[in-house]
């Protein structure tokens, strides 16, 4: 991950078409103030060590201390830290979190659909078999199923939030993590049905859509196909029960303090403050600490809601406006602005 701040910020400034960026006051965040600061800078620390150029050093160095206090987190975000506007609002809000699944360490007639472990000869951005040769058989035999789950469907889930806890017969749980994935460019089942006309907007959410495929037979097999990326797994071996999935920068993140971002145009590792709409709006500080294929833009983060049912329930219908601003050291946001 190391590097990845500078690669953000060269994509952002140097693009064909360059994206707007606004400095903002942080008078001018909607609820800033009512904010647990304390819980956010937690998550922050999380990371910090991760974040490699020399304007973040002074900030890590002194970011344990502000932990004493909400008014001292507070304090520490607004000495560092300007908030920067970057591309134009509305931004899309959606959610994710870490499936608990039943499952089995071998093939049985229950637990019939494998998930599998990243291919010895798959390359980082090579293109590979897509989903539907996958699904038919391209890979399988090869001694590379992690574990087997009883549904296709939630296998498919599991795919799109990249982690999961499977348990399996004895109770062990296997904590699976994201390995790699076969090169295809995600492609959006929801817009598909929206466009195919089987759904309108306001009706897609991931409980419908598994829903549907579920009751459609061979038609939601290949609706689950219109999208040929494809996930593979790895076993997180030591990772503790009370600790989240694992994110792109390599550790933990936490229920509603963690974004999945476009690493493009937010630094992985940089505090957002989102203002997220919708029937349970948000004003909250949390850190861009994930990424996801589907997860496009400048104004576009996918929140981690946690683990289990309830989580998956709240995650499932998020699909709302607002905006969102990310904190940036102070020299790098101005460096940001046009000159003159």
């Amino acid at each position: 991950m190391r590097g990845l701040l500078r690669l953000s910020l060269l994509v952002l400034t140097m693009a064909a078409s360059p994206v707007s960026a606004q400095i903002l006051s942080f008078e001018e965040l909607d609820g800033w103030e009512a904010d647990d600061h304390r819980a956010a800078l937690t998550s922050f620390l999380a990371t910090c060590d991760r974040l490699d150029s020399p304007d973040w050093t002074p900030i890590c160095r002194f970011a344990p201390e502000a932990t004493a206090s909400d008014a001292a987190a507070r304090d520490f975000f607004e000495l560092f830290f300007k908030p920067v506007l970057i591309g134009n609002p509305p931004a899309l809000f959606t959610g994710y979190y870490e499936p608990e699944l039943n499952g089995s360490p071998v093939r049985t007639p229950r637990f019939a659909w494998p998930i599998y472990r990243r291919p010895p000869e798959l390359t980082d951005g090579q293109v590979y078999y897509d989903r539907a040769a996958i699904e038919g058989g391209a890979i399988r035999g090869r001694g590379l199923e992690l574990a087997w789950l009883e549904d296709p469907v939630e296998v498919y889930f599991l795919h799109v939030q990249g982690s999961g806890r499977i348990r399996m017969p004895d109770g062990h749980v296997m904590r699976v993590g994201y390995a790699g994935r076969n090169g295809h460019a995600y492609r959006s089942v929801g817009k598909e049905m929206i466009r195919r006309g089987t759904h309108t907007p306001d009706q897609v959410s991931a409980q419908e859509i598994r829903a549907w495929v579920k009751r459609s037979g061979q038609a939601g097999s290949d609706m689950l196909n219109f999208n040929p990326s494809y996930v593979f797994f790895r076993k997180l071996e030591d990772l503790p029960a009370d600790r989240g999935p694992i994110g792109a920068m390599g550790r933990s993140i936490t229920t509603l303090r963690s974004i999945a971002i476009d690493p493009d145009f937010t630094p992985l590792g940089a505090p957002v403050w989102i203002e997220k709409e919708g029937d349970d709006p948000i004003r909250a500080l949390m850190v861009a600490q994930d990424t996801g294929g589907a997860i496009k833009g400048p104004q576009r983060a996918d929140i981690f809601y946690g683990t289990g049912n309830a989580a998956g329930e709240a995650a499932g219908t998020i699909k709302d406006g607002g905006r969102m601003i990310v904190l940036l050291p102070i020299d790098r946001a101005y460096a940001l602005l046009p000159e003159g």
